[in-house]
């Protein structure tokens, strides 16, 4: 509210106020002086005095008393010795002065007030605006941020939250965090410890349907009059996780090139010597009895040994001492977060069979993913003519063996003999897939098979069970 408004008739109309100020004070003295009766209207000088207040400093309020306590004193109609003149002089004085002084007072804390007012009312405003931008901050932020009591309850929760955990908008405010992120209900509040926490960390989270994604949470406790407090800012990796295990496998095929070149160029030599050999028995014309031709058939039957080639130098006893009991539960959860968007996106349906209480078994985890994601990878590609687009993973457990099977509804393989070879004919990039995929379940001593018995295409991993002493499925010699 503008000062201007609250004290129109005082601050911007002074010329005025003083006019009528002076009108009055001349108006009184006429009619002290004018009017035959035995009255003195002295006492009207306090009206135009508390008038000529309300715009005057205290000096000029003195000065205006002064004159209307000698207009009075002039005009008396009633004449007084000197020393009761003197006297009533002095005490009218100080009651015009008073009240001009108390007017004065009145109008300078009033208007302090309301410039107090004022300053609060721009405060509460600009707070209110400030606090809007905020929530339509929070609210519109790709980030799920929420705000927890002690206990643990969601007090606060942005749209993005609600999405994260697959809830309706507003329902998570009174639900406990600990049923979406058990790590944050772990977190000590400002009660229970004197340490603040304002720090980050990566752990799991669960949906409202039960599916898990990994997160990295940025918390911080602190405390308000009402009690304890925790907020929290949680990130979902379910991305980041899938574009890195997807290029890891990419990164594992490339890395591969280097064997694939050696392999390639000894490849090349014993192609150079069938030329040359060839060349001399098309010029001699005689090919039965022929050294030459003898040797044409050794060198032929060199490449096809380097063509069945496994890789097994560049893949096994590397890394054998990184093995260990995997937790398939573990396994499966981050195949889940890599492999169901990318499905919904082709419109595939995954079917998961996966009992409860597996127990962990000898592989390398990050090894065993990245077989199981280029199997699922095949399958998608397999997929993307087919009518009915289904992929099944599923576990079965067995006396000290897991066995994890991978069935997609697509065409089928044609020829499953040369299955694993590299380089197969119509294959993307260089044909390594499975080569490699076999290749890395053979160096943690599992297997990967193909099953010709399932319609569609089939897959089956063997593995052992960790701790169990049938460790070896699959050749690794």
């Amino acid at each position: 509210m503008d000062r201007v408004m609250i004290f129109a008739p005082f601050v911007a109309r002074r010329p005025i106020v003083l006019t009528c100020a002076v009108i009055v004070i001349g108006a009184v003295a006429v009619i002290d002086w004018r009017v035959a009766v035995n009255v003195s209207f002295g006492f009207l000088y306090v009206f135009p005095v508390m008038l000529a207040a309300s715009v005057l400093p205290r000096g000029a309020i003195a000065l205006t008393a002064v004159l209307c306590t000698v207009l009075s004193d002039l005009f008396d109609p009633f004449p007084t010795a000197l020393s009761v003149g003197l006297l009533s002089d002095v005490s009218a004085f100080a009651a015009l002065t008073g009240a001009g002084l108390f007017v004065h007072e009145v109008i300078r804390s009033r208007r302090g007030e309301m410039e107090h007012v004022q300053r609060i009312e721009q405060e509460v405003v600009a707070r209110r605006q400030a606090e809007e931008q905020l929530a339509f901050l929070i609210d519109s932020s790709p980030v799920a941020i929420l705000t927890m009591a002690g206990d643990g309850a969601i007090l606060q929760a942005n749209s993005s939250a609600h999405r994260l955990f697959g809830a309706p908008n507003g329902d998570l405010p009174g639900r406990n965090i600990s049923r979406y992120v058990a790590a944050l209900g772990s977190v000590p509040s400002v009660e229970t410890t004197r340490q603040t926490f304002r720090t980050e960390m990566q752990c799991r989270g669960s949906r409202e349907d039960g599916s898990i994604f990994p997160a990295r949470v940025f918390f911080s406790t602190y405390a308000t009059a009402a009690g304890p407090r925790l907020a929290a800012l949680i990130v979902d990796l379910s991305e980041e996780l899938r574009e890195r295990e997807e290029s890891s496998f990419e990164h594992l095929l490339a890395g591969s090139r280097v064997v694939v070149g050696a392999v390639s160029h000894e490849i090349r030599n014993v192609c150079s010597a069938i030329a040359v050999l060839y060349e001399n028995l098309a010029r001699s014309g005689r090919l039965v009895a022929n050294k030459d031709f003898e040797a044409l058939g050794s060198l032929v039957e060199t490449l096809n040994k380097i063509a069945s080639l496994e890789l097994k130098h560049s893949t096994s006893g590397t890394r054998t001492a990184q093995i260990d009991g995997a937790d398939l539960v573990e396994l499966f959860d981050s195949l889940r977060i890599v492999l169901e968007s990318s499905c919904e996106e082709a419109g595939i349906t995954v079917h998961w069979e996966i009992p409860e209480g597996l127990p962990s078994v000898w592989a390398d985890r990050h090894l065993l993913l990245q077989a199981l994601l280029n199997l699922t990878k095949n399958a998608e590609r397999a997929l993307e003519r087919a009518g009915v687009r289904r992929i099944a993973i599923s576990v079965s457990v067995g006396e000290g063996r897991v066995a994890i099977r991978v069935t997609d509804t697509g065409p089928g393989i044609g020829s499953a003999d040369t299955l694993f070879r590299p380089f197969q004919a119509g294959a993307e990039s260089t044909g390594l897939g499975l080569f490699l995929s076999r290749a890395l379940v053979r160096s943690f001593r599992g297997d990967l098979r193909y099953d010709p018995t399932v319609p569609g295409c089939s897959f089956v991993i063997d593995l052992a069970v960790a701790g169990s002493t049938e460790t070896n499925y699959g050749s690794t010699g």
